[in-house]
This record gives structure tokens, C-alpha cells and sequence, in this order.
């Protein structure tokens, strides 16, 4: 699991769609963007603007969003690739074979592939990365979709056989998250051995990383020497760094009240791009009120989203029912599931035996837009009878005391990915969903026969876990993506916090 500044980045998507796969040339396959064209420097310094630092450089160690966006895909390969508009590619697996009864994956090699260290990439390399991910005290966001690994098999040093306890449709899709690791690389919170088109130069905690690109790539090199990322700790200083031509571009914007003066500027680019960030207002539903359906759909009915948003990110984002994001095969708009009404949310709240009300802690990271969502949401939640106590706590301590402990009756937080549905078939995560159909949908559809089955099984988890208002899934952010008018290349979608940079040309 890995934390968005920390937000819950995780994505067991253990029911994620099965996807085409198509082979890929190189590294070079990255997001659109930008208007520069024409002529490019190709040794260049791209310097990218951010509010995420890693917390260390590790993600199998709570690297968290930062790490994510710098590394993955830079300097961090998979086997699969998932692309910025969400297709899988092949990328260090040249190719792969699934046997009829969908146990034994078997995996073949790209040849050619060098760590940054110089050592050969071979298939104990693939299953020390595997088993790291897997590992117990792995903190990893595959970690429970893949612990169907059941064994390995390393024939040659080219190929990797997995032998799977049950059917995962979901597999070759998970793999895609997985780093490739050089298995004999040491001190991996603080350094990197991976085979991708950046190597790490430096890493100044607080302030900058910066990647170079790696001439033995295997793969197209990437269209600019070096890539810097610069960390700052508010959208303020982000946008000033980028109106004093300080950064090139900023990943995410997080001040939309600011955009006019990069709109009505010629010399930058607003991308308006798709999101899979979704903030809840989770709840214990394993703790009192909240074992009642009837408080959780009350609360939910209590709270005016649309208001919500529009105070926080003006006219962007979007409205969202459930957890599932619009870009997911099994989207269904169900905004109107306990849509905001405050005379039903009276009404339920009699029902379930709280004619005055009830009060509540709600442990709240520290980091924007939680401390205002948490303000907004108190008084909302006030009109109706209820009062919350408003409990300002770390990334850390959410981590440890919400994520680890499961001691909280409500929060606030992010969650990244796109496909993250299935985490309420799974009775033991943080927040204790626990319906027994939900989960039988949710193991069937991972062992579904193929997509159309898998998706009409997981519209079925959508619509009950929202109708259940199993979580309170208030928006989804928008991804803004700000850039100089100068570059391209760059990707514009938020999906899952990846950030190539290899693509981006600055004229």
C-alpha cells in the first residue's frame, strides 16, 4: 500500500479487467499533451513541479504517491506496462502462455535488458521481484491480489513459469504494478537498480530528484537528457515555481482558483485529463453506528457532495456514487443512491433508533482538501442531528492507527487507482466491509471465464456496495495537468499517479 501524501494509493484490483496486450517497442510509449512540435532539444532538462515527495524510494516499503510518480515507469520497469490511457503492454515480458486451466503462466524474457548497474536481466530477477512484493512485511499495493502466486519455476535464465492457486483473470493486469528489481541491489529505499530509461542521479530529501537518462537502455531513449523533480509543499509555491519558468510542469494541479492566470497566459497549456482519484468519507462498519446500514446511508444523504465539490475545486471534478470511476468497464452513474437528502437522512436516522443524533470522531489527514472536506462535512452532518469531533492526525498515524489498526470509526482519505472496487469483497480491509454476497461476486468474477462475465458480476458489487453506502464516496478529483507551451509529450491522465517522462520534448 502506498499513501497519497499519503493517499491510499493501494489498488487491489484483484477484479480488474483482462486486457488485450500488445507488444511494445521500448520505453517510448508515453501519454500525449502539450502543443510544442517541431524541433526539440534533446538534451534538455525537464524540470516537473509536484506536492508528492517519496517517503523513501521503495515501494514495497510505503513509498508513497511520490515514489510512484517519479520512479514507476522511468526508472522502475514491469513486465506489463499500463499505459497512461489504461491499455497493458507488453514491456520486459517479450511475450507470454496461459494453460487451459488457467493456473501456469509462463513468461519469456525481452532479450538485451540491462540493469542500471550493468548486470543482465534474467528470470531470478523476475521471481525475486515477485517474491518482494509478496513478502510479509511488504507493503506493496499487489501484495493480496498476488498472493495466488503459489510457486515459481526458472527453467532458464529467459523464462518464468508461476503456478497460481486459483484463477486470477486479473493477473497479467496486476503484473503491470510489479517493479523489476536487479536481485542483488541493496539500501533500495535510498538507491535503485532498475532497467528503465532514467537512472537516479540525486535524491535531496525536501527538495529535489532528479533522473538521467540511462544510455544502455534496452528500449528507444528517452527525448530528454534529464528529468528533475522538484517537491514543494503548497499549490502556491507550485504555481509560482512554474509561472518563474522554475518547473516546466506541474503534475497535479491543487489550486484551481489559480488556472486563469495560466488560461488566459499563451505561454502555458491547461490539460483538463481523466482521474481514478476518488476521497471517501470511510467508515467503520464494523463500529457502532456504522454496523447500521440505515446511520451509514443517513450520513451519506446528510452530506451535499455537489456543494462540496464545487467549493473545493470550482468547476472541476466530478460527481461519483460509488467507487467506481467512469474510465472502469463496470461504471454505472449511481449519484441518485443516496443522493443528498436531508429530510430522508432524518427519516433513516429514526428508523435506526437516532432520533437526536449521534456523535462521531473523524480521524482527518492533515494535508488539503481533508481538513476543509472535514469542516464542510461537520456542518453538514449538524443540520441533521449529528456531531462530529474533528481529529487532525499524520500520514503516518493514519497509516498506522486507520490502515494497520483499524482504530477509527470514520476518516477521510484518497484512494488512487482505478479498479479498486473489489476491496470491499475483502471483509478484513481497513474500513470491515463485510457482505458475503459482495464477496462471492467478487471471487467469481476474478475467476470469471472472461470479461463480459467478469464485469456483469462486478456492476452487481457496484450497485449493492452503494446501495449499502458501504463507504460515502464524495468526488472524484479532477487531474489538471499545467504545463509550459514550449513542451509535449507529456501524460495528461491521472491513472494510478504514474508520471512517465521519457516522451516529453521541451523546444
Amino acid at each position: 500500500m502506498s499513501i497519497k501524501k499519503t493517499s491510499l494509493y493501494g489498488g487491489a484490483t484483484a477484479a480488474a479487467l483482462a486486457l488485450t496486450l500488445t507488444a511494445c517497442g521500448g520505453g517510448s510509449n508515453g501519454g500525449g499533451g502539450g502543443a510544442a512540435g517541431g524541433a526539440y532539444d534533446k538534451n534538455a532538462t525537464v524540470n516537473i513541479g509536484s506536492l508528492y515527495e517519496p517517503q523513501n524510494l521503495d515501494n514495497t516499503a510505503g513509498g508513497g504517491q511520490g515514489v510512484t510518480e517519479a520512479l514507476n515507469g522511468n526508472v522502475y520497469e514491469g513486465l506489463f506496462k499500463l499505459t497512461d490511457d489504461g491499455k497493458v503492454e507488453n514491456l520486459l515480458a517479450q511475450d507470454y502462455k496461459v494453460s487451459g486451466d488457467g493456473l501456469t503462466y509462463t513468461f519469456t524474457l525481452r532479450d538485451g535488458v540491462k540493469f542500471h548497474s550493468g548486470k543482465k536481466l534474467t528470470s531470478q530477477d523476475v521471481k525475486y521481484s515477485l517474491e518482494k512484493v509478496i513478502a510479509k512485511d511488504s507493503q506493496s499495493a499487489r501484495k493480496s491480489n498476488l498472493e495466488v502466486i503459489k510457486s515459481f519455476e526458472i527453467p532458464d535464465a529467459r523464462t518464468v513459469k508461476v503456478q497460481l492457486s486459483k484463477k486470477s483473470i486479473s493477473f497479467v493486469y496486476n503484473l503491470s504494478y510489479v517493479w523489476i528489481i536487479n536481485s542483488d541491489a541493496k539500501s533500495l529505499k535510498t538507491s535503485e537498480d532498475g532497467t528503465g530509461p532514467y537512472k537516479l542521479n540525486k535524491w535531496t530529501r525536501g527538495s529535489a530528484l532528479s533522473l538521467d537518462r540511462f544510455a544502455g537502455y534496452w528500449g528507444d531513449a528517452a527525448r530528454n537528457k534529464q528529468v528533475v523533480f522538484h517537491y514543494y509543499k503548497d499549490a502556491t509555491a507550485l504555481n509560482n515555481a512554474l509561472l518563474t519558468n522554475a518547473v516546466d510542469v506541474v503534475t497535479s494541479e491543487q489550486s484551481p482558483d489559480a488556472l486563469d492566470q495560466f488560461k488566459s497566459n499563451q505561454n502555458y497549456k491547461v490539460n483538463d485529463g481523466n482521474s481514478t482519484t476518488k476521497l471517501l468519507l470511510a467508515f467503520n462498519d464494523k463500529a457502532k453506528p456504522f454496523t447500521d446500514v440505515k446511520v451509514r446511508q443517513a450520513v451519506s444523504a446528510a452530506i451535499d457532495d455537489k456543494k462540496l465539490l464545487e467549493s473545493v475545486w470550482g468547476g472541476y471534478g466530478k460527481l461519483i456514487g460509488s467507487m467506481v470511476p467512469p474510465t472502469d468497464p463496470w461504471y454505472e452513474d449511481l449519484t441518485k443512491v443516496n443522493g443528498y437528502d436531508t429530510a430522508r437522512a432524518k427519516k433513516l436516522l429514526a428508523e435506526a433508533g437516532y432520533q437526536k443524533g449521534f456523535t462521531f470522531t473523524l480521524d482527518t489527514p492533515n494535508y488539503d482538501p481533508h481538513p476543509t472536506a472535514a469542516t464542510f462535512i461537520k456542518s453538514q452532518l449538524a443540520k441533521v442531528g449529528i456531531t462530529v469531533k474533528i481529529n487532525t492526525i499524520t500520514p503516518d498515524e493514519w497509516y498506522t492507527k486507520v490502515y494497520k489498526n483499524h482504530d477509527f470509526t470514520a476518516t477521510l482519505q484518497e484512494h488512487v487507482n482505478d479498479r479498486d472496487l473489489v476491496w470491499y469483497g475483502n471483509p478484513d480491509f481497513y474500513w470491515g466491509y463485510d457482505n458475503k454476497q459482495v464477496t462471492k461476486w467478487v471471487d467469481e468474477a476474478e475467476q470469471a471465464s472472461g470479461t463480459a462475465e467478469q464485469t456483469e458480476l462486478l456492476k452487481k458489487v457496484n450497485r449493492r456496495t452503494a446501495e449499502d453506502a458501504a463507504s460515502d464516496w464524495l468526488y472524484l478529483y479532477p487531474q489538471i495537468v499545467v504545463a509550459n507551451s514550449k513542451l509535449s509529450g507529456y501524460p495528461v491522465n491521472g491513472l494510478n499517479s504514474q508520471f512517465f517522462a521519457y516522451d516529453i520534448e521541451k523546444g
